[in-house]
């Protein structure tokens, strides 16, 4: 349930409108509902400003379209990541949300229900190569449905660094930035010795047997020389836009 839903109810119920047992008859799956096999964490849009996300891989495409229903009856915006199209055609089968749509780069799912106010701000996602780009992608949309403006800067690996030179006034305009990479790793700690911003670095996959599925990058990250970087998981492009908007959303006032 929204903040705002959630006002107009407590109004209702004082004003006289509807009485106490049908609020509580409303707010009967407030703050969850169980389905046998999941536990809907309908409080969370209230809580954090913005609702449950489902991580797919792992689930049956039944439990996947039953936990997007219970989300979406709700009216809260719903993003399903890692999701495999076949996932998706079969939702659409159901013809409950025609306005949901898959990103196949991102491998996500999206139904936008809710009309956020747009961000001050822009939130650069770089990226060191074309390789990068689903999990860029995958950061984009999570932040896009909660409401974050982005800005992709893609393919400005250290391989050329007089490209990442190019970008420089877009990113020292940012709050924070997302910089996302794979082989060695080393585009973080360079953006991070440029700016004076955070910068949340996103190892990736990408890279040759030594790159170990991503463990190089993330090692680089982590052992970065420039201050101000945080890193995130291999691939994780949604926990990076998370982070990313909730960092935006304190510095212009809890939209």
């Amino acid at each position: 349930m929204q903040r705002k839903k959630l006002k107009e109810l407590l109004k209702q119920i004082k004003n006289g409108e509807i009485d106490i047992d049908q609020g509580i008859e409303k707010l009967r799956h407030l703050p969850l509902e169980d389905l046998g096999f999941a536990c809907i964490d309908h409080h969370r849009q209230v809580r954090r400003g913005f609702p449950e996300v489902i991580y797919c891989p792992g689930k049956t495409t039944e439990h996947i379209i039953e936990i997007f229903t219970a989300l979406a009856e709700k009216g809260s915006n719903v993003l399903a990541t890692r999701a495999e199209k076949s996932v998706f055609e079969a939702l659409a089968e159901t013809n409950k949300f025609p306005q949901a749509r898959y990103d196949k780069l991102a491998r996500a799912i999206v139904l936008k229900q809710q009309r956020r106010e747009p961000s001050k701000s822009v939130l650069p996602i770089v990226t060191a190569g074309t390789a990068d780009l689903p999990v860029a992608v995958e950061a984009q949309v999570t932040a896009e449905i909660m409401g974050q403006r982005t800005e992709l800067i893609c393919d400005v690996g250290v391989a050329g660094l007089h490209r990442i030179i190019s970008k420089l006034p877009k990113l020292q305009n940012a709050n924070v930035i997302i910089v996302v990479a794979g082989m060695e790793g080393a585009l973080a700690s360079v953006v991070g010795g440029l700016v004076n911003c955070p910068v949340i670095a996103v190892p990736t996959s990408v890279g040759y047997g030594a790159s170990f599925g991503g463990l190089s990058a993330l090692l680089t990250m982590l052992n970065s020389c420039a201050s101000g970087i945080t890193v995130v998981n291999i691939d994780n492009g949604f926990g990076a836009a998370v982070t990313a908007t909730l960092i935006n959303r304190k510095i212009e006032g809890n939209r």
